[in-house]
């Protein structure tokens, strides 16, 4: 039986007045809530399950233990076998995943709609009978999986400890954030599996959830699955509701710490504030924007311009469900000292106190909230997402409505009030990350934070225990769970009709028609970016893109951006190796005035000395940031050796420090002048706008923008190697190592692209590859492990790649060898028949987005495919065969013949790389 207390929204015209997302909620009698939104537009469903649990639930001593968790939720359960929740979502077509913050859980699936019933039989198997299926052995494995997640996204990369310090300091010992979700390295190692099955049988149950079902579906048959599934779940004990936990500091505290992996300071200020849902919490988060947001707030103007103490300086409010912290955060520039960034920050508050802001200052940050909340909604798992976070967080799903009038009713007293109350005089806490041996760019007095470094050689491991399989037991049910539910008759899946067009001035068009929310996004592709760059002077399309941005030849770069931001709309100009692309986002009333924008923006450059000596140094910061960066130096060492020391494609697009310090402005002028044609371009459109539209809208582009004759060059590559060979890249101190082992392949537009990528989707395309499978959930050595085709229009690559822990380096980098051997041995028929669900099947998914049409118009346009290309593809998958892989595998996956690249701690794992057979290891810089 059940209980239901429904609540309603109707959905209005989808004009962009009224922001609408209708839904149903209603309750079973075990306390989970239900939510139900239906969207017939696509024919999939998306799940999204919300437990009131994050790293908030946890104690000193046991952290980690929400996000460890998570992973246990993906292993198997009584009735989904090992290692069968990815295969099987996969197989039906679906994707899949989970996420941990400090104050919730959540699990969501998107997939064809004939395979709900399969999501919900596996996502109510997992939710009430999973703890008789943790054994200690993959427990163990998840331990190390999630050991080094925090290697990979923490310990091993440039200021990865920030998060670690800053909450130590601002948070009160014991308070629910005074840890991150990651957890401490020691937690993690001593958790047991008794800890585990505690830690579910508290949280896990369905008065501790939401359910949230949006798609297509018909709505009483829902119901009817949701109850048999969920339905005799028995609820737990009450969660009691934790309650908002604010904090105020007694005393400023400043603390610095000695970053091996960083070569400039990173200073971060936080001062607590209000928690969410806060009245102050929305005029908080407008502050954050007037203060530092863009080119007019007083940070940019005293950091960025004046006193050039770095490039770039942010701040944000985050209001979380305990508490709030609003963060002001500052890369410096090489040398400079983080006392004289603090000071500046002082000063810029003056200047906020001093002048002040306007009332258009305070519209420019509200415009944008209507195109994020249709963003946020543009599928339908970020629908069931957004009802399940606001039903979790404040008992609506509804609340989203409330949420915006209260962003949009912050008047400029309120601003002012909550600048006065959190900001003005206050104790805070400021985070010093300076490079190693450089302590004095910390801040003054600032105090050792105390960190405790990993040692490479004892690295934290779990040993894996083998032995027998431990017998499951089952739980007594009212229906034979063990029955794995069926999918329903396959989805018609109808491919987009795709307009075609052209200009006068030779600009092609693209478009495709999608109503379903008030948006509209663009592009406008330039062919050529990087690759028309000189290959002994690099960087130049790039930096051109970065100016485009910066003003036009009437608006000033600060009158340029304050218009796009009352639009609500983003307008952004960036290169790529083969192109320079103007990207456009914006409610479908404003098209027509943002393609205004575009014009002024292509056809009259500002070429502004202040913003080019600003993007000059932000480039070179990054560059040098990334000098560093293990993951950064093993792919730019495997560019080099597949593609060529002499080929433009290997050479980063920022260019290099000598080509950005010696570019000047004549060089951009120039670039712009030769290479910046219609005649080149292409307009691609997706959104609430037809054909007739779009052509009326580009009319004056079409008649202003003239054609010139532009001259992509022919690139040549370096041959593929004859036998494999081993480089190193030295990164002293690594915690793991970057693997980076790949060869030349073919580009988007041969042939044999499509047939390599299916060929390789069972290797490592997907999760449920071999080598991911091994180096993950056998072996627990890396946080994710793929191999993959990388395929441009004038050049591609096989890649195999993945951060493993630095004890683990040879033997990984064996695993990838010897399971790419064992797979040119031959594949089977059950690795065919897998690939051709996850393809087939996953069709109904890759049309729904405005992103993803624009992406598949992207491909089509590029590569000068048919417009009925998907059928073919779907056609050449149907028929595939174990032949048909195999030979794709013969041609172009050798691990005999490939570059083995590893980016990592020289002096430990450098020498036991011989042992790979392939010689002397080369080391490299």
């Amino acid at each position: 039986m059940i209980l239901v207390v429904i609540s309603m929204t109707s959905c209005q015209n989808k004009t962009g007045d009224e922001l609408n997302l209708p839904f149903e909620k209603y309750q079973l009698e075990n306390g989970l809530s239900v939510i139900l939104h239906q969207d017939k537009s696509d024919p999939i469903v998306s799940v999204a399950i919300y437990y009131h649990v994050g790293s908030n639930r946890e104690v000193p001593g046991r952290t980690g233990f929400a996000h460890l968790f998570e992973h246990m939720m993906f292993q198997q359960s009584e009735n989904v076998p090992e290692d069968q929740y990815f295969r099987l979502i996969q197989s039906a077509g679906g994707t899949l995943n989970g996420s941990t913050n400090q104050d919730r859980t959540n699990y969501y699936e998107t997939v064809p709609k004939n395979a709900l019933e399969l999501v919900l039989w596996m996502e109510s198997d997992r939710m009430g009978y999973l703890t008789n299926t943790i054994t200690q052995q993959a427990f163990a494995i998840q331990q190390n999986v999630v050991q080094n997640e925090k290697r990979q996204n923490y310990d091993n990369r440039p200021y990865g400890h920030s998060s670690t310090v800053m909450a130590r300091a601002l948070f009160p010992e014991g308070h629910p954030y005074s840890w991150t979700t990651i957890g401490e390295m020691k937690d993690l190692f001593n958790a047991t599996v008794e800890d585990v099955k505690e830690f579910h049988s508290r949280f896990y149950i369905p008065n501790n959830a939401t359910l949230s079902i949006a798609g297509d579906f018909e709505t009483e048959e829902v119901k009817a699955l949701v109850q048999k599934y969920f339905g005799e779940i028995p609820a737990g004990a009450e969660v009691e509701k934790l309650k908002p936990m604010p904090v105020t500091l007694a005393e400023t505290k400043k603390l610095y710490h000695e970053d091996n992996f960083a070569n400039t300071a990173q200073y971060t200020m936080a001062f607590p504030s209000a928690e969410m849902y806060n009245p102050d919490a929305y005029a908080l988060t407008i502050l954050s924007d007037i203060l530092a947001g863009g080119k007019k707030s007083p940070m940019y103007n005293v950091l960025v311009k004046e006193k050039k103490l770095t490039s770039n300086v942010g701040a944000y409010n985050m209001a979380q469900l305990l508490a709030g912290t609003f963060r002001i955060f500052v890369n410096a520039n090489p040398g400079v000292s983080l006392t004289e960034v603090e000071k500046a920050i002082f000063e810029a508050f003056e200047r906020f106190e001093t002048e002040g802001f306007t009332e258009k200052d305070l519209e420019k940050v509200k415009a944008g909230q209507e195109t994020r909340f249709y963003n946020m909604i543009s599928s339908v798992d970020g629908k069931s997402k957004q009802l399940a976070e606001y039903n979790m967080y404040a008992g609506d799903p509804g609340f989203y409505k409330k949420d915006m009038a209260a962003m949009k009713a912050v008047t400029m007293g309120d601003v002012q009030r909550v600048y006065e109350k959190y900001i003005k005089g206050r104790n805070y806490v400021a985070t010093s990350f300076v490079p190693r041996g450089k302590v004095e760019l910390a801040a003054e007095g600032s105090v050792d934070a105390g960190i405790e470094e990993e040692n490479i050689l004892t690295a934290t491991e779990v040993k894996i225990e083998g032995g027998a399989a431990e017998e499951i037991q089952k739980t007594p049910t009212s229906f034979d769970r063990s029955v794995q539910p069926a999918l329903g008759p396959d989805v018609s899946v109808t491919v987009p009709s795709v307009w075609k067009s052209s200009l006068a001035n030779g600009m092609k068009l693209f478009g495709i028609e999608h109503f379903e929310v008030p948006l509209v996004q663009y592009n406008i592709v330039i062919e050529g970016g990087h690759m028309l760059d000189d290959i002994n002077a690099p960087g130049v399309a790039n930096m051109l893109a970065m100016m485009l941005n910066e003003g036009t030849k009437n608006k000033t770069p600060e009158e340029l951006e304050e218009e796009i931001d009352l639009l609500g709309a983003m307008i952004s100009v960036s290169a790529d190796d083969e192109d320079i692309t103007v990207s456009v986002n914006t409610l479908a009333r404003n098209f027509g005035k943002t393609l205004a924008i575009v014009e002024e923006m292509l056809l009259e450059p500002r070429w502004d000395s202040l913003a080019f000596e600003i993007a000059r140094t932000r480039v070179l910061n990054n560059l040098r940031r990334s000098s560093i960066d293990p993951t950064y130096l093993g792919s730019r060492a495997l560019a080099r050796l597949t593609l060529g020391e002499d080929n433009i494609f290997a050479t980063d697009v920022s260019g290099t420090v000598e080509s950005v310090n010696s570019m000047t402005m004549d060089d951009l002028r120039a670039f712009y002048e030769k290479n910046i044609s219609p005649s080149v371009a292409t307009f691609l459109v997706v959104g609430s706008v037809d054909q007739t539209g779009v052509e009326k809208a580009l009319a004056r582009l079409g008649t202003d923008w003239s054609a010139k004759e532009v001259q992509i060059p022919g690139i040549a590559y370096a041959p593929a190697p004859e036998k494999a060979g081993v480089y190193f890249v030295d990164v002293p101190g690594a915690k793991q190592s970057n693997i980076y082992i790949g060869a030349p392949a073919i580009p988007r537009s041969h042939p044999d692209y499509y047939p390599a990528y299916v060929a390789n989707y069972k290797l490592g395309g997907s999760f449920n590859g071999y080598v991911n499978l091994v180096l993950r959930e056998e072996k627990g050595y890396t946080y994710g492990a793929r191999t993959n085709f990388n395929a441009q229009k004038y050049y591609g690559t096989f890649v195999a790649s993945s951060a493993v822990r630095s004890t683990a380096t040879l033997e990984s980098a064996e695993i990838f060898r010897d399971l790419m051997k064992q797979y040119r041995d031959g594949v089977s028929q059950d690795d065919i028949d897998f690939t051709k669900d996850a393809l087939l099947k996953g069709n109904a998914l890759r049309f729904e987005t405005h992103r993803a049409l624009l992406g598949m118009l992207g491909t089509m346009s590029e590569h000068g495919l048919p417009d009925d290309y998907i059928a073919r593809e779907e056609d050449y998958v149907r028929k595939l065969t174990v032949d048909d892989v195999n030979a794709m595998v013969q041609k172009y996956i050798d691990p005999m013949k490939m570059y083995y690249v590893v980016a990592g701690d020289a002096a430990t794992q450098l020498r036991e790389l011989k042992k790979l057979g392939f010689g002397e290891p080369v080391l490299i810089k």
